[in-house]
């Protein structure tokens, strides 16, 4: 598996990584402990080195279930986890929570679940309003400068909040999700992350598995987040569907599949960037692993753009809820 490196203070991964929420949630059904261990474990033998949870997946299990799983390699991996999202407070505004206090507390609990003595990127889930960017940054250092955290990330942040928690503690990563579908950072965070020399680390890269071709239908059961999205929705598929047959058809001609040429199309996109696509099953990981190896030239970008157009996509990518919690 070929490198990377986020940012400027020495993060080296794997240019693709593993996301492991839809291991334990967001997207059932979910895989027994066995079936997500031996997918873990295949990750690194393949040489994925970048394995993403987060406290609120569960919540708490899959951080759990990560460390486990890692708990034979630990010493070839980064693990990344997060921190923000309030899930101790009977009362919270919008359910975020990035007080100084509360971030080591996190950081805390998701070692002892995590069983390391180190966590390897720490980001904050979502942007608190009601904590400046600075306090944030500086409580992260803080465990930094113990040994308790190695690098620091933001995800879905704006440019602004980037900059200025960059200026107190050095940022590695900030993570956004963006795909074919979801062109959003490409304006304003992806050119800014380049500048300052910040990793980037996009998640939902297949689009929540749309892009893979195989759903067909809106997903069912209040469980399965994309229930409630834009996008899934029975007439934005009807739409997006003709969006991924020509995406197909483009895979075809170069025996590829779509994900693989979907995760292709982001790593020539930057060195900075590392996709973390996720997945229950060993065939669709060796799948997503294989597009690292993949070359496409320009007129091969050009044409898997010109394929999926960001204007054509039907259907915003969140609901009003969840955009609330993303800081524009």
């Amino acid at each position: 598996m070929k490198k990377r490196t986020l940012g400027q203070q020495g993060l080296e991964v794997s240019a693709v990584g593993l996301g492991c929420m839809g291991m334990s949630a967001s997207y059932p059904p979910y895989p027994d402990e066995a079936q997500s261990i031996t997918v873990v474990h295949r990750a690194a033998e393949l040489g994925v080195t970048l394995f993403d949870t987060a406290e609120v997946y569960g919540p708490f299990t899959n951080e759990a279930l990560v460390g486990k799983a890692l708990k034979g390699v630990r010493d070839k991996v980064c693990v990344a986890t997060k921190f923000g999202i309030n899930l101790r407070q009977a009362e919270g505004k919008a359910g975020l929570d990035s007080r100084p206090e509360t971030i080591r507390l996190v950081a805390e609990e998701s070692l002892k679940r995590l069983g390391v003595d180190v966590i390897d990127l720490f980001y904050q889930h979502r942007v608190d309003p009601d904590v400046p960017p600075e306090e944030v940054a500086g409580a992260v250092g803080d465990l930094v400068r113990e040994g308790k955290v190695r690098f620091f990330g933001l995800c879905e942040a704006a440019p602004e909040t980037i900059r200025r928690a960059h200026k107190t503690h050095p940022l590695s990563a900030v993570q956004t999700e963006y795909s074919l579908w979801t062109r959003d950072p490409e304006r304003d965070v992806l050119p800014l992350c380049e500048e300052l020399g910040i990793g980037f680390v996009p998640y939902s890269p297949l689009g929540r598995g749309f892009l893979t071709g195989k759903i067909k239908q809106p997903p069912q059961g209040e469980d399965d987040i994309r229930s409630t999205y834009p996008r899934f929705t029975a007439e934005a598929i009807g739409t997006n569907l003709g969006l991924v047959q020509e995406l197909k058809r483009l895979g075809q001609a170069k025996g590829r599949t779509p994900a693989q040429l979907a995760l292709a199309w982001i790593l020539h996109k930057g060195d900075h960037i590392v996709p973390i696509p996720g997945t229950t099953k060993l065939n669709r990981l060796e799948e997503n692993v294989a597009a690292a190896d993949i070359t496409l030239s320009d007129a091969e970008i050009g044409a898997l753009e010109k394929a999926m157009p960001e204007h054509a996509v039907a259907g915003a990518r969140y609901d009003e809820m969840n955009f609330s919690l993303v800081n524009l």
